[in-house]
């Protein structure tokens, strides 16, 4: 395991973090815009690329740094890896149901909007699945420390290759997510280590390497065995470290600030780009119908990104602080100060960092 201090950034997790979750804003818009126009663009076939490494990678990142947390006391655990999660789920999907409340009401009736919240405490609401899995990731993990953490990753792996599909989102995706976020917890040194050894390589030798990579995806995604079980395991770790060797890349040319001022808030783009996206959806469709999909794919995807940051800024400062920063009375415990204290004052990073 690997201990990382609470307050660190590491510049390249943040842009490997900002690539991840401009590729599913870029994935939600594009099927979106798609739906809505009733044909594909040529932006589709972008988002099949992707499609065996976006999420793998953004939950083996999110897993990266969870040793340096696992052994805070059980109360203080669940606040911040539990209650924290969930406050901005509940938060954020009641936001949601009210922007659709009315089209539920006017197709269904009343009843119908009280069952879809009702349902969203068990079923994951819309764009929100993340946030909601994570919440249950982080317990788990922790409960299962007592077990051989190469046979968890078996199991995990198990899963992942088995043909799941109950229809209930959290047994789905966990059965589909939680090696990949396992693996973030129990690999992160060697993680690092990775890290550490592309940062050492030169910038042309990590684009060959990119490009080869990114070649081979193609074609396993276009021959159609990036969903064959035991090779979509493969491409979800392989495509994981293609990010984050673009996160190093990005990093040791200096380009590209705004990616990593995403990955630093990624959340916040998770939680909202939902309003900004079927906003600007719905206006291009309507203003601009000859517009080509796959422009009207990319504009919308801009805006699912920069309109949440911009809502962070405006409201950060405010009473609607609340909508990215979780309040005190939303807290059930302070972290205990005297387990920080003991647990990272001696800690030391052998990586790079701002």
């Amino acid at each position: 395991m690997v201990n990382i201090p609470l307050n660190s950034r590491i510049d390249w997790v943040d842009y490997s973090k900002g690539i991840c979750i401009i590729l599913v804003v870029m994935m939600h818009s594009t099927l979106g815009v798609e739906k809505a126009a009733g044909m594909n663009s040529w932006l589709h076939y972008f988002i099949d690329w992707a499609r065996p490494f976006r999420m793998p990678d953004f939950f083996l990142i999110s897993g990266l740094f969870l040793s340096s947390r696992i052994g805070r006391p059980w109360r203080s655990f669940i606040d911040s890896k539990v209650v924290h999660f969930m406050y901005f789920y509940i938060l954020w999907m009641s936001i949601q149901l009210l922007t659709k409340a009315y089209g539920i009401y006017t197709e269904q009736g009343a009843n119908a909007v009280f069952s879809a919240y009702v349902m969203g405490f068990l079923q994951p609401f819309g764009t929100l699945w993340f946030i909601y899995v994570l919440a249950i990731f982080f317990p788990v993990t922790k409960m299962l420390r007592g077990i051989p953490p190469l046979l968890v990753f078996a199991g995990a792996a198990a899963l992942e290759m088995a043909p799941i599909d109950t229809g209930w989102m959290l047994i789905d995706e966990f059965a589909s997510r939680y090696v990949y976020f396992f693996a973030g917890y129990w690999l992160a040194k060697p993680i690092f280590e990775f890290a550490n050894q592309m940062m050492s390589h030169s910038v042309s030798f990590l684009l060959a390497a990119l490009i080869i990579w990114g070649v081979g995806n193609y074609q396993m995604v276009h021959l159609g065995f990036a969903t064959v079980p035991g090779v979509s395991l493969a491409l979800g770790f392989i495509g994981a470290c293609a990010v984050i060797t673009g996160g190093v890349v990005l990093f040791k040319t200096g380009l590209a600030g705004a990616i990593r001022y995403c990955g630093e808030n990624s959340i916040v783009i998770y939680l909202s780009f939902f309003l900004f996206m079927a906003g600007a959806r719905f206006a291009l469709l309507k203003l601009l119908p000859t517009m080509d999909l796959g422009e009207v794919s990319l504009l919308v995807t801009a805006i699912g990104v920069v309109g949440p940051v911009l809502l962070f800024w405006f409201t950060r400062n405010t009473r609607l602080a609340f909508l990215f920063k979780r309040p005190a009375w939303a807290r059930l415990a302070i972290v205990n100060q005297r387990w920080h204290n003991t647990n990272y004052v001696n800690t030391k990073l052998h990586i790079k960092a701002r």
